[in-house]
Protein backbone atom coordinates (compact mmCIF):
# COMPACT_ATOMS: atom_id res chain seq x y z
CA UNK A 1 0.00 0.00 0.00
CA UNK A 2 1.28 3.63 -0.71
CA UNK A 3 0.30 7.02 0.34
CA UNK A 4 0.84 10.40 -1.36
CA UNK A 5 2.42 12.58 1.82
CA UNK A 6 2.97 15.40 1.84
CA UNK A 7 5.85 16.97 4.19
CA UNK A 8 5.63 20.73 4.92
CA UNK A 9 9.32 22.41 4.52
CA UNK A 10 8.57 26.06 5.50
CA UNK A 11 7.20 28.30 2.87
CA UNK A 12 7.36 25.16 0.53
CA UNK A 13 6.28 21.64 0.30
CA UNK A 14 8.33 18.20 -0.18
CA UNK A 15 6.26 15.03 -1.36
CA UNK A 16 6.56 12.22 -0.65
CA UNK A 17 5.08 8.22 -1.22
CA UNK A 18 5.15 6.43 2.53
CA UNK A 19 4.79 2.96 1.80
CA UNK A 20 2.84 1.28 4.10
CA UNK A 21 2.40 -3.02 5.20
CA UNK A 22 -0.59 -4.60 3.74
CA UNK A 23 -1.39 -5.38 8.03
CA UNK A 24 -0.99 -1.38 8.35
CA UNK A 25 -5.34 -0.97 9.76
CA UNK A 26 -4.01 -3.67 12.20
CA UNK A 27 -4.63 -1.22 14.71
CA UNK A 28 -0.62 -1.08 16.48
CA UNK A 29 1.73 1.14 15.43
CA UNK A 30 4.31 1.01 13.02
CA UNK A 31 8.22 1.46 13.23
CA UNK A 32 9.24 3.37 10.20
CA UNK A 33 12.11 4.12 8.02
CA UNK A 34 12.71 7.36 6.56
CA UNK A 35 14.97 6.52 3.39
CA UNK A 36 17.59 9.78 2.38
CA UNK A 37 18.13 8.71 -1.43
CA UNK A 38 21.19 9.14 -4.19
CA UNK A 39 21.84 12.34 -5.37
CA UNK A 40 19.89 13.10 -8.80
CA UNK A 41 17.11 10.27 -7.96
CA UNK A 42 13.56 10.94 -7.48
CA UNK A 43 11.21 9.01 -5.16
CA UNK A 44 10.09 6.63 -7.43
CA UNK A 45 13.55 5.20 -8.09
CA UNK A 46 16.06 3.85 -5.83
CA UNK A 47 13.89 4.31 -2.98
CA UNK A 48 11.15 2.75 -4.08
CA UNK A 49 12.95 -0.06 -4.85
CA UNK A 50 13.77 -0.92 -0.85
CA UNK A 51 10.70 1.02 -0.05
CA UNK A 52 8.42 -1.84 -0.68
CA UNK A 53 10.33 -4.19 0.39
CA UNK A 54 10.86 -2.98 3.47
CA UNK A 55 6.84 -2.40 3.59
CA UNK A 56 6.83 -6.01 2.44
CA UNK A 57 8.64 -7.27 5.62
CA UNK A 58 6.42 -5.18 7.69
CA UNK A 59 8.59 -2.06 8.47
CA UNK A 60 6.47 1.22 6.84
CA UNK A 61 9.04 3.50 4.74
CA UNK A 62 8.79 7.48 3.61
CA UNK A 63 10.68 8.19 0.40
CA UNK A 64 10.38 11.58 -0.72
CA UNK A 65 11.84 14.02 -3.82
CA UNK A 66 14.55 16.32 -2.00
CA UNK A 67 14.05 19.84 -2.27
CA UNK A 68 14.61 22.06 -5.22
CA UNK A 69 14.16 18.07 -7.02
CA UNK A 70 11.33 15.83 -8.18
CA UNK A 71 7.71 16.58 -6.90
CA UNK A 72 9.05 18.45 -4.22
CA UNK A 73 8.76 22.86 -4.19
CA UNK A 74 11.50 25.40 -4.27
CA UNK A 75 13.58 26.87 -6.21
CA UNK A 76 16.70 27.18 -8.17
CA UNK A 77 15.36 23.90 -9.09
CA UNK A 78 18.17 21.46 -9.35
CA UNK A 79 20.26 22.61 -6.76
CA UNK A 80 22.05 20.27 -4.62
CA UNK A 81 22.66 21.29 -1.10
CA UNK A 82 23.93 18.35 1.14
CA UNK A 83 23.06 20.48 4.72
CA UNK A 84 19.41 21.52 2.87
CA UNK A 85 19.16 17.36 2.21
CA UNK A 86 20.28 16.84 5.93
CA UNK A 87 17.32 19.36 6.49
CA UNK A 88 14.87 17.46 4.57
CA UNK A 89 15.17 14.44 6.40
CA UNK A 90 14.47 16.46 9.96
CA UNK A 91 11.12 17.90 8.02
CA UNK A 92 10.57 14.15 6.59
CA UNK A 93 10.29 12.46 10.02
CA UNK A 94 8.51 15.52 11.50
CA UNK A 95 5.28 14.93 8.97
CA UNK A 96 5.87 11.26 9.29
CA UNK A 97 5.33 11.74 13.13
CA UNK A 98 1.88 12.90 12.26
CA UNK A 99 0.70 9.85 10.71
CA UNK A 100 -1.65 7.57 12.75
CA UNK A 101 -0.47 4.41 11.52
CA UNK A 102 3.26 5.07 12.94
CA UNK A 103 4.57 5.24 16.59
CA UNK A 104 6.60 8.61 16.51
CA UNK A 105 8.91 6.41 19.39
CA UNK A 106 10.42 4.23 16.80
CA UNK A 107 11.67 6.08 13.64
CA UNK A 108 14.95 5.31 11.71
CA UNK A 109 16.85 6.32 8.63
CA UNK A 110 18.29 4.23 5.80
CA UNK A 111 20.56 6.04 3.45
CA UNK A 112 21.67 5.12 0.15
CA UNK A 113 24.66 6.05 -1.78
CA UNK A 114 25.53 10.23 -1.43
CA UNK A 115 22.26 9.76 1.00
CA UNK A 116 23.84 7.69 3.66
CA UNK A 117 26.06 10.39 3.55
CA UNK A 118 23.33 12.40 4.32
CA UNK A 119 21.45 10.64 6.85
CA UNK A 120 24.52 9.89 8.82
CA UNK A 121 25.08 13.82 9.01
CA UNK A 122 21.39 14.43 10.17
CA UNK A 123 21.55 11.43 12.81
CA UNK A 124 24.13 13.06 15.02
CA UNK A 125 21.98 15.79 15.41
CA UNK A 126 18.41 14.42 15.25
CA UNK A 127 17.97 12.21 17.87
CA UNK A 128 14.87 11.59 16.82
CA UNK A 129 16.32 9.21 14.67
CA UNK A 130 16.68 5.63 16.61
CA UNK A 131 18.63 3.50 14.55
CA UNK A 132 20.86 4.25 11.40
CA UNK A 133 21.36 1.85 8.05
CA UNK A 134 23.35 2.48 4.87
CA UNK A 135 23.66 1.23 1.63
CA UNK A 136 26.83 2.30 -0.28
CA UNK A 137 26.54 5.67 1.56
CA UNK A 138 29.13 7.91 0.40
CA UNK A 139 30.64 11.07 1.77
CA UNK A 140 29.90 13.96 -1.00
CA UNK A 141 32.37 16.29 0.70
CA UNK A 142 35.47 13.53 0.07
CA UNK A 143 33.97 12.97 -3.66
CA UNK A 144 34.15 16.67 -4.52
CA UNK A 145 37.53 17.28 -2.80
CA UNK A 146 39.13 14.36 -4.94
CA UNK A 147 41.06 14.53 -7.77
CA UNK A 148 38.14 13.14 -10.36
CA UNK A 149 36.20 16.53 -8.81
CA UNK A 150 39.02 19.02 -8.25
CA UNK A 151 42.13 17.98 -10.12
CA UNK A 152 43.97 21.47 -9.19
CA UNK A 153 42.65 20.68 -5.80
CA UNK A 154 39.54 21.91 -3.71
CA UNK A 155 40.73 25.29 -3.46
CA UNK A 156 41.52 26.14 -7.18
CA UNK A 157 37.79 24.22 -7.87
CA UNK A 158 36.70 26.90 -5.13
CA UNK A 159 38.13 30.00 -6.96
CA UNK A 160 36.85 29.25 -10.12
CA UNK A 161 32.79 28.60 -8.80
CA UNK A 162 33.63 31.94 -7.06
CA UNK A 163 34.21 33.30 -10.88
CA UNK A 164 31.58 31.83 -12.24
CA UNK A 165 28.58 32.91 -9.67
CA UNK A 166 30.12 36.12 -10.34
CA UNK A 167 29.21 35.77 -13.66
CA UNK A 168 26.09 34.23 -12.88
CA UNK A 169 25.08 37.09 -10.94
CA UNK A 170 26.09 39.42 -13.06
CA UNK A 171 24.28 37.68 -16.75
CA UNK A 172 21.19 36.39 -14.45
CA UNK A 173 21.83 32.48 -15.66
CA UNK A 174 22.56 29.67 -13.77
CA UNK A 175 24.47 27.01 -15.00
CA UNK A 176 23.41 23.19 -14.86
CA UNK A 177 25.96 20.30 -15.31
CA UNK A 178 25.21 17.18 -15.79
CA UNK A 179 25.92 14.10 -13.30
CA UNK A 180 26.72 12.05 -15.76
CA UNK A 181 27.01 11.62 -19.65
CA UNK A 182 23.47 11.65 -20.80
CA UNK A 183 24.08 8.90 -23.03
CA UNK A 184 26.33 5.91 -22.98
CA UNK A 185 27.66 7.46 -26.50
CA UNK A 186 28.50 10.40 -24.99
CA UNK A 187 30.20 8.74 -21.97
CA UNK A 188 32.85 6.71 -24.96
CA UNK A 189 33.25 10.25 -26.45
CA UNK A 190 34.16 11.78 -23.23
CA UNK A 191 36.45 8.85 -22.61
CA UNK A 192 34.33 7.60 -19.47
CA UNK A 193 34.43 3.98 -19.58
CA UNK A 194 35.21 2.26 -15.94
CA UNK A 195 32.86 -0.16 -15.04
CA UNK A 196 30.91 2.36 -12.46
CA UNK A 197 30.23 5.09 -14.47
CA UNK A 198 29.33 2.71 -17.34
CA UNK A 199 26.92 1.45 -14.52
CA UNK A 200 25.29 4.34 -13.37
CA UNK A 201 24.79 5.36 -16.94
CA UNK A 202 22.97 1.90 -17.58
CA UNK A 203 20.65 2.58 -14.41
CA UNK A 204 19.94 6.17 -14.86
CA UNK A 205 19.84 6.77 -18.05
CA UNK A 206 17.90 4.07 -19.84
CA UNK A 207 14.24 2.38 -19.24
CA UNK A 208 15.82 0.22 -16.65
CA UNK A 209 15.67 2.94 -14.25
CA UNK A 210 15.18 6.26 -15.54
CA UNK A 211 12.36 8.43 -14.74
CA UNK A 212 11.34 11.76 -16.15
CA UNK A 213 12.17 14.05 -13.09
CA UNK A 214 15.24 12.50 -12.97
CA UNK A 215 17.02 15.57 -15.03
CA UNK A 216 20.55 14.25 -14.84
CA UNK A 217 21.50 18.16 -13.86
CA UNK A 218 22.76 20.18 -10.76
CA UNK A 219 23.23 23.87 -10.44
CA UNK A 220 26.76 24.40 -10.58
CA UNK A 221 26.94 26.83 -7.61
CA UNK A 222 25.66 22.81 -5.42
CA UNK A 223 29.43 22.16 -6.04
CA UNK A 224 31.09 24.83 -3.43
CA UNK A 225 28.72 23.62 -1.02
CA UNK A 226 29.36 19.92 -1.41
CA UNK A 227 33.29 20.87 -1.60
CA UNK A 228 33.27 22.32 2.05
CA UNK A 229 30.69 19.24 3.10
CA UNK A 230 31.33 16.97 5.19
CA UNK A 231 29.17 14.26 6.13
CA UNK A 232 31.39 12.41 8.90
CA UNK A 233 31.96 15.46 10.83
CA UNK A 234 31.83 14.66 14.28
CA UNK A 235 30.27 11.08 13.81
CA UNK A 236 32.72 9.74 16.52
CA UNK A 237 31.57 11.68 19.16
CA UNK A 238 27.28 12.46 18.09
CA UNK A 239 26.38 9.36 16.14
CA UNK A 240 25.27 7.51 19.44
CA UNK A 241 22.39 5.27 17.61
CA UNK A 242 22.98 1.85 16.43
CA UNK A 243 24.43 1.95 12.96
CA UNK A 244 24.18 -0.65 10.58
CA UNK A 245 27.14 -0.72 7.51
CA UNK A 246 26.30 -2.86 4.10
CA UNK A 247 28.86 -1.93 1.47
CA UNK A 248 29.26 -3.60 -2.07
CA UNK A 249 32.27 -6.18 -2.44
CA UNK A 250 33.46 -4.75 -5.72
CA UNK A 251 35.45 -1.89 -4.89
CA UNK A 252 35.26 1.00 -7.68
CA UNK A 253 35.66 4.93 -8.35
CA UNK A 254 32.52 6.12 -6.41
CA UNK A 255 34.95 4.75 -3.10
CA UNK A 256 31.61 4.05 -1.45
CA UNK A 257 33.52 0.72 0.17
CA UNK A 258 36.12 2.88 1.83
CA UNK A 259 33.62 5.26 2.97
CA UNK A 260 31.15 2.67 4.38
CA UNK A 261 34.69 0.95 6.09
CA UNK A 262 35.35 4.80 7.49
CA UNK A 263 31.87 5.35 9.37
CA UNK A 264 32.18 1.53 10.68
CA UNK A 265 35.39 2.48 12.31
CA UNK A 266 34.50 6.02 12.95
CA UNK A 267 31.02 5.89 14.83
CA UNK A 268 30.63 4.39 18.63
CA UNK A 269 27.45 1.94 18.20
CA UNK A 270 28.43 0.14 15.03
CA UNK A 271 26.07 -3.32 15.80
CA UNK A 272 26.52 -4.71 12.00
CA UNK A 273 28.55 -4.85 8.90
CA UNK A 274 27.87 -6.53 5.43
CA UNK A 275 29.71 -6.97 2.65
CA UNK A 276 27.49 -8.10 -0.34
CA UNK A 277 30.76 -10.14 -2.61
CA UNK A 278 30.25 -9.63 -6.24
CA UNK A 279 27.85 -6.45 -6.27
CA UNK A 280 29.35 -3.46 -7.42
CA UNK A 281 27.57 -0.05 -5.93
CA UNK A 282 24.76 0.76 -9.16
CA UNK A 283 24.05 -3.11 -8.48
CA UNK A 284 22.81 -2.27 -5.35
CA UNK A 285 20.21 0.49 -6.41
CA UNK A 286 17.97 -2.55 -8.18
CA UNK A 287 19.47 -6.09 -8.82
CA UNK A 288 17.34 -8.52 -6.78
CA UNK A 289 20.01 -11.06 -5.89
CA UNK A 290 21.77 -8.16 -4.14
CA UNK A 291 18.78 -5.40 -2.98
CA UNK A 292 16.88 -8.43 -1.39
CA UNK A 293 19.91 -9.71 0.43
CA UNK A 294 20.43 -5.77 1.83
CA UNK A 295 16.85 -5.70 2.90
CA UNK A 296 17.06 -8.70 4.46
CA UNK A 297 20.15 -7.80 6.68
CA UNK A 298 18.21 -4.22 7.14
CA UNK A 299 14.67 -5.47 8.39
CA UNK A 300 16.47 -7.81 10.98
CA UNK A 301 18.44 -4.67 12.42
CA UNK A 302 15.35 -1.99 12.51
CA UNK A 303 13.27 -4.77 14.02
CA UNK A 304 15.70 -5.61 16.72
CA UNK A 305 16.42 -1.56 17.24
CA UNK A 306 13.29 0.28 16.97
CA UNK A 307 11.59 -2.20 19.10
CA UNK A 308 8.78 -0.66 20.95
CA UNK A 309 9.88 0.69 24.33
CA UNK A 310 8.14 -0.82 27.71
Amino acid sequence: MIRPLTIPRGSFDLAGLLHLPDDADAGRPLAAVVLSTPGSSVKEQIGANYATRLAARGIAALVFDPAYQGESGGTPRDLEDPYRRGEDISFAIDALQQVPEIDPGRIGVLGICAGGGYAVHTARTDHRIRAVGTVVAGNMGESWRSAAFAPDGPAAALDRLAAERTREVRTGRLDRLNWLPDTAEDAVAAGVTDIDNTQAIEYYRTPRGGHPRSTNRRLARSDALLIGYDAFHLVDRLLTQPLQVIVAGRRGVTMSYEAGMTLWAMAPNPIDLMVIEGAGHYEMYDVPEYVDQAVDRLADFYREHLRAIT
